[in-house]
């Protein structure tokens, strides 16, 4: 086995530019499909962290009815006495934070201007909300007992050149299918640096948005932070009960989820194609190898040696050249994925919402099952594109190689 290496080696020398350039073909395949595949993984998961942040928590608690495409205030489509709920969840050591959250359909206007909007009522205390207090960019946040100041998002603000201090009409769905309209005072503007969640959210305190649409003591839902994520279905299953219904976070992101399988089954897809270019590239190296050292080959086979063992050298040299081009790739994409994962890329900001949140940036996050997956397809597709020249070097007759010019 040695020996066999060592001949591997030396013949890989005899053209070492040719050998390297197969090598580095192998490698920049690798560094590709590495960092695209972290890209992937890391704008799916940047998309659920973001929207367990901002919209769905671990857990939800709604009434059996409720359906949030409708975003239906009707009593009976609401949790009644959700202060009451929460005392009772805070007893959980699974629980972090619950708050209530009210969510009605709303139109925010100002002169001539109009935008459909989100009116979110929320508890501008409670620790979930936390998110919203840090990223104000102007302005005050709410403060529970105020009646009059809603929050903004920096893109709305910069479209309709809105500043702290300004004032709007809202108007709001109430529970009896009726609407309401009254002035605000922008107190603050805020930025989850989300742009489709920030140009289409206003934010009121809970007691507020109560009132203005008539759901006393009523929420749409009870928002809910676990101290590990992965807890979600067995907490679920524990607080399952008839007259609530449960959601975990994976539930709540459905669509984020079934667009990663399609497009992890997309990403195999371009394995196969951009390793296959690379197999070429190795298989036209051997082939190559093959044609020059066939008097070689010949000599070779004529003092004894076997075709197992001639095809056995060819797939060694195969191997030597994917461990170095899969190594190199390897590392070096691991690297460009840590210094590209620190800064993030920018993507363009649209105000289209597809249901998936995503923010101004994608980190890439490399899981070490991508790596150690297009590790082992990398080495496959390389041996078995050298299966060619190896057979075609072993079956090589003595007489024909030993004539051959």
């Amino acid at each position: 086995m040695i020996q066999l290496f060592r001949m591997a080696f030396r013949d890989l020398g005899r053209n070492a530019r040719r050998s390297l350039l197969s090598a580095l073909a192998v490698a920049l395949g690798c560094i590709l499909l590495l960092f695209l595949a972290a890209t992937i993984r890391g704008e799916m998961r940047g998309a659920i962290q973001t929207s367990i942040r901002l919209q769905t928590g671990h857990l939800q608690l709604r009434a059996p009815s409720y359906d949030e495409s409708k975003a239906s205030l009707a009593w009976e489509d609401l949790i009644e006495n959700p202060e009451g709920m929460i005392a009772q969840l805070g007893t959980l050591p699974q629980v972090t934070a619950a708050t209530p959250r009210l969510i009605a359909s709303g139109i925010l206007s100002l002169r001539d201007q109009s935008r459909g909007m989100t009116v979110v009522g929320i508890d501008p205390a409670a620790p979930p909300n936390q998110v919203f207090r840090d990223g104000i960019v102007a302005g005050e946040f709410l403060t529970p007992g105020d009646r009059e100041g809603i929050l903004i998002g920096l893109p709305l603000a910069e479209k309709l050149r809105l500043v702290a201090g300004s004032r709007v009409n809202l108007l709001v769905n109430t529970a009896d299918g009726s609407v309401d309209e009254q002035p605000f005072t922008i107190r603050g503007i805020y930025s989850t640096r989300t742009p489709a969640y920030d140009e289409n959210t206003v934010l009121m305190p809970f007691a507020k948005a109560q009132t203005i649409t008539a759901t006393e003591n009523h929420a749409s839902l009870i928002f809910i932070l676990l101290q590990d994520q992965e807890l979600a279905e067995p907490v679920a299953a524990a607080l399952a009960s008839s007259n609530l219904q449960v959601k975990t976070w994976r539930q709540l992101n459905d669509l984020t989820t079934q667009l990663e399988d399609y497009a992890n089954a997309f990403m195999y897809v371009f394995y196969l194609i951009i390793l296959g270019i690379t197999a070429t590239v190795v298989t036209n190296t051997l082939v190559m190898a093959v044609y020059e050292r066939t008097r070689e080959i010949g000599v070779l086979t004529a003092i004894g040696m076997k075709s197992r063992r001639i095809m056995s050298q060819f797939l060694t040299e195969a191997a030597l050249l994917a461990t170095g081009g899969v190594v190199a790739g390897m590392l070096l994409g691991a690297l460009l994925v840590t210094l590209i994962g620190r800064v993030g890329i920018a993507i363009p900001v649209t105000s289209a919402y597809t249901g998936i949140l995503l923010g101004e940036r994608i980190y890439p996050y490399l899981v070490a099952s991508d790596a150690v997956a297009l590790t082992i397809a990398a080495y496959a597709v390389t041996l078995v594109a050298s299966l060619y020249p190896a057979v075609l070097a072993a079956r090589m007759e003595p007489v024909e190689a030993l004539h051959a010019q």
